[in-house]
């Protein structure tokens, strides 16, 4: 699994890239934290392609993926559906197909709990919108119910009483009908393109409604650097900072925790490119979905690195297989928490090493943690190196303990970050920084409990993180940085491409 990496070189020389004060990185990733607040045209787009690639994860981890992939494309009936609907509403037909792929996997019969049906999951108020019909017809059913009257004797008197108690029961329902629902979904779609002058924010539309929308595209407007004709859905999502838009960014939170429509707009341009795989390359498709199977159990992944990690990769069985450290896997990690960011804080005896990449990602999560603090100056708080509670652990003991998301740490690729102690602003920071290097496809985090999370790198981007242990390697000795203070971040210079 590999992804093609945007990332700036500073002006400092690979490997002299730290600074007297803490460690500055000479690889970078382009736009993440602090620099989301100048995105030129070029990083735009390639954060938006890259966001796009990210979110394979969220549709092929699906076991209904690949079956609904082959349904979709050969139901001759659905294809003529999705022409039609798009010669008259001037949509792409991969577009409509798209999203019925997303939301139903192409089952005309599908219901969600939350009240959406049918193959385009319309919601009853949308529904009436579109112009499609939803009835309903009233029933009755009868109650009898024994009463005790008031009385003056000792024998108490009853009486029956009888109630019609109404409910309703489904009538006709356009929006089961593929028919109908189709091509009412394209026109609705035609329509707030034309409302809001550009597709991007009809497909957002279509999952967040239109009320939603008016909201963020107003605060887009509004938004910092922002230039005036420029105001897109990727704008939106990626000129959110708690640094820069603080009220875009969040706005846009509250929308990821209620139901993650932000990203709606990236999914459908995925869905899209995975149909397509799959007319063109049907075993391309599988391969690509066998990748994102969950290996450790029947069900989907529930987070990436489920999907990342694979058996073969859990090599570190028993405390014997560490000390031994087969090839040479392990390296220890740098213990310089001023320097570096992070702090060891590791149980008594516990390993204090892991993967060169795991290293390096760490590092570099504090770096972009440490700065967008700096940036950010939260109120009565003061940067405290991010603990690390966990590094490479024996699978035996994982096993043991009863913490499946711990089983990762056998591979020596994942460590974890202590979050109960760390101040609301850092941990706000973490956080950003954590999302937003994941949605690029960079690493994935998962937690467990409330205490702690667990991070890794993608396969795809060990060699860049590698790169960066490097780098702190052969960066000044603790004698060279004592009682320096933390300089100014180095300014970007230009962007490269990594493989």
């Amino acid at each position: 699994m590999r992804i093609a990496a945007f990332l700036v070189l500073s002006l400092a020389p690979l490997g002299q890239a730290g600074s007297p004060g803490h460690f500055v990185p000479a690889h970078r990733v382009s736009g993440i934290g602090v620099a989301r607040d100048d995105i030129s045209e070029d990083l735009l787009q390639a954060r938006t392609d890259l966001m796009i690639q990210s979110q394979t994860f969220g549709i092929l981890r699906d076991p209904l993926a690949l079956p609904s992939a082959k349904r979709i494309t050969s139901n001759e009936k659905l294809q003529a559906l999705f022409r039609s609907a798009s010669a008259r509403s001037g949509l792409p037909a991969s577009l409509i197909e798209a999203i019925a792929y997303l939301e139903s996997w192409g089952d005309a019969r599908a219901q969600s709990p939350s009240g959406p049906r049918g193959i385009m999951q319309i919601s009853e108020a949308t529904a009436h919108s579109m112009g499609l019909k939803v009835l309903h017809a009233t029933r009755y059913r009868i109650v009898k119910e024994r009463v005790q009257l008031a009385s003056t004797g000792r024998k108490p008197k009853y009486r029956t009483i009888t109630h019609k108690i109404p409910y309703t029961v489904p009538g006709r329902d356009d929006r089961m009908s593929p028919d109908r629902a189709v091509p009412a979904a394209a026109r609705y779609l035609a329509a707030m393109e034309q409302k809001y002058g550009g597709r991007d924010w009809a497909i957002f539309a279509y999952h967040c409604g239109q009320g939603c929308v008016n909201g963020m595209i107003e605060l887009t407007r509004r938004a910092r650097g922002i230039p005036p004709g420029q105001v897109s859905v990727p704008r939106m999502f990626f000129s959110a900072s708690p640094s820069w838009n603080r009220e875009l960014y969040e706005a846009v939170q509250q929308e990821m925790q209620r139901d993650y429509s932000p990203t709606y707009y990236f999914r459908v341009k995925r869905a899209e490119q995975l149909l397509a795989l799959y007319r063109r390359d049907p075993r391309a498709f599988e391969a690509l979905a066998a990748e994102y199977r969950n290996q450790f159990a029947s069900n989907r992944a529930p987070h990436r690195l489920a999907v990342w990690l694979k058996r073969d990769d859990l090599v570190f069985h028993s405390a014997a297989d560490i000390r031994a450290n087969p090839g040479g896997r392990l390296v220890p990690a740098f213990d310089r928490p001023r320097y570096f960011g992070y702090a060891l804080q590791l149980a008594p005896g516990a390993p204090s090493s892991a993967a060169q990449s795991a290293i390096g990602t760490l590092a570099y999560v504090a770096f972009e943690t440490r700065r967008l603090f700096e940036e950010m100056r939260p109120a009565g708080e003061e940067f405290r190196p991010l603990p690390v509670t966990s590094l490479v652990e024996p699978e035996e003991d994982v096993r043991q303990s009863g913490r499946p998301e711990a089983l990762a740490h056998s591979s020596g690729q994942v460590f974890d970050i202590e979050i109960s102690s760390l101040a609301p602003g850092e941990l706000e920071c973490l956080r950003f920084v954590l999302n937003d290097l994941g949605w690029e496809g960079y690493l994935g985090f998962v937690e467990d409990g409330r205490d702690r999370l667990h991070v890794g790198c993608s396969p795809g981007s060990r060699e860049f993180f590698a790169a960066v242990y490097h780098e702190a390697l052969a960066g000044p000795s603790a004698d060279e940085v004592e009682g320096q203070e933390s300089p100014g971040v180095r300014q970007d210079a230009h962007i490269g491409e990594l493989q």
